[in-house]
């Protein structure tokens, strides 16, 4: 696919996705959310890229679905992108973005500027999210005359608790940064210069684990957080655990800490595919 919306740059084994809209604040579009899906899904199975992290091009990070391009056109009986109304949430029919995000290698959201509506709902089900002291944050739907997408009636519950999140989206208020973190929205809150850093600084750290474990425990915290079924989570837990037992990162990890070397465990992973050849 050919990216008229996002850009994609490959750095010290993480991927950068910057929504490129600046001219609109980077708003949303079907589109943008087909490209991302596309780069996501690239990156995963990319052995060079170890976690991806997504940001907005200019001052802004992304200011919610592009009005006219998506709410006029609907209104003006044209479907806004390839079968939106088949979709969720206004996406494409096809694209789960919320299963693709669960089950990607860790992501990272650094808000760069503003992020309103879909701005913020697309990034929720993210691993982190990282934010300037510039970045402002607000879920709007009730001000359009619409309700939230993208599961964020449950992240926004999982990241910020019943009450802050109750107010965040029955009141459509704008939210600055330093609020949005006291309140479990996002994990960091830095200067603006250092946003990168700090992104890539998390996003180096996960890239020093085993990509298969990562995205492993990301489907135990996806199954398991809210779980009232602590037998079956501890189920999904024990049957993870023994087929991690089996894999050549968890021998290579044991190996390594016996000999006081550093893990290696994309080599690992490669000598057990040559000898499975």
């Amino acid at each position: 696919m050919q990216y008229e919306q996002i850009k994609s740059e490959a750095r010290d084994g993480v991927l950068l996705l910057t929504l490129n809209r600046p001219d609109r604040l980077n708003a949303w579009t079907p589109r943008m959310s087909e490209e991302l899906a596309d780069a996501i899904t690239k990156a995963n199975d990319d052995e060079d890229i170890g976690a991806i992290i997504v940001t907005g091009e200019g001052r802004g990070f992304c200011a919610g679905a592009d009005i006219e391009s998506t709410f006029k056109t609907r209104l003006d009986g044209e479907d806004p992108g390839n079968d939106t109304k088949g979709g969720s949430g206004g996406l494409p029919a096809g694209l789960d973005w919320i299963d693709l995000c669960r089950t990607s290698k860790p992501l990272i959201a650094a808000v760069n500027g503003p992020a309103v509506g879909i701005g913020v709902t697309q990034i929720l089900p993210f691993d982190m999210i990282v934010a300037s002291e510039e970045a402002k944050f607000g879920l709007v739907f009730v001000k359009m005359g619409i309700v939230p997408e993208l599961a964020s009636s449950h992240f926004l519950v999982s990241r910020m608790g019943w009450g802050n999140a109750s107010e965040m989206m029955l009141t459509g208020r704008i939210y600055p940064a330093t609020e949005a973190k006291e309140k479990g929205l996002c994990e960091y809150v830095v200067p603006h210069a250092e946003l990168m850093p700090k992104a890539m600084e998390v996003a180096g750290l996960m890239c020093e684990n085993p990509s298969l474990q990562l995205r492993m425990t990301k489907e135990l915290l996806t199954e398991n957080a809210c779980t009232t079924d602590l037998t079956r989570a501890q189920k999904l837990e024990t049957d993870a655990l023994q087929e991690c037992w089996t894999t050549p990162e968890h021998h290579e990890a044991v190996d390594a800490f016996l000999n006081k070397r550093k893990p290696d465990f994309k080599a690992a992973r490669a000598r057990a595919g040559k000898a499975a050849e």
